[in-house]
């Protein structure tokens, strides 16, 4: 066995096991950490499989911006544990159905009249290759459309975000600096003579 085959099969067996971790965990903090060990060792298969730019944008994107957020809300949220346990049992038969159907079509996508390569057609690339080049060609011309399509879902999911924020709730004060700014004494502060206490 390679070098490389072994340091395959400890990343691999590293992200199964934190894959494991993060749903059967009880405490969310403890499973989005999980998440990010996850997410480093799917940076090292891909460094492994020579997609440099995959791997550095997964650490970048996932880890340093995407889980950093996760852990914020995870730990400024007051989640009722109790009630997401009470839940889980009534959507269980749900959830076994949905794994079902994507376990099903990921077999269908990842199968190997997709992805068989003979071992005659892989080539040696040379040394001033660079994968990030081929990436974006293969996105701006063979998959453009798909690349639109998620960027305009993107777009429209940080609309939604904001919207949903912005929006005026019920028995919420809010503050009008225009208001403040223009007030008079006169208008806040009222004066009442009484006669001195004895």
């Amino acid at each position: 066995m390679s070098f490389e085959k072994f340091l395959f099969y400890v990343f691999a067996a590293l992200l199964v096991w934190a894959a494991t971790m993060v749903i059967t965990r009880k405490n969310p903090v403890h499973s989005a950490l999980f998440l990010v060990l996850a997410f480093f060792n799917c940076s090292a298969l891909w460094m492994l499989a020579e997609a440099e730019f995959l791997a550095i944008a997964l650490v970048l994107v996932y880890v340093g911006a995407v889980m950093v957020l996760f852990l914020f809300v995870v730990m400024m949220l007051d989640i009722n544990i109790a009630e997401m346990r009470a839940g889980f049992v009534r959507n269980a038969p749900v959830a076994v159905l949905v794994a079902a159907v994507m376990a099903v079509e990921l077999i269908m996508v990842v199968g190997s009249a997709n992805f068989s390569l003979a071992k005659d057609t892989l080539v040696a690339k040379p040394a001033d290759y660079s994968n990030t080049e081929e990436l974006g060609l293969m996105l701006f011309t063979q998959h453009l459309y798909a690349f639109e399509v998620a960027a305009v879902i993107l777009l429209v999911g940080m609309v939604a975000a904001i919207s949903l924020t912005m929006r005026r709730r019920e028995g919420t004060k809010y503050q009008n600096p225009s208001k403040q700014v223009i007030v008079k004494a006169a208008d806040r502060l009222r004066i009442i003579k009484m006669d001195a206490e004895s």
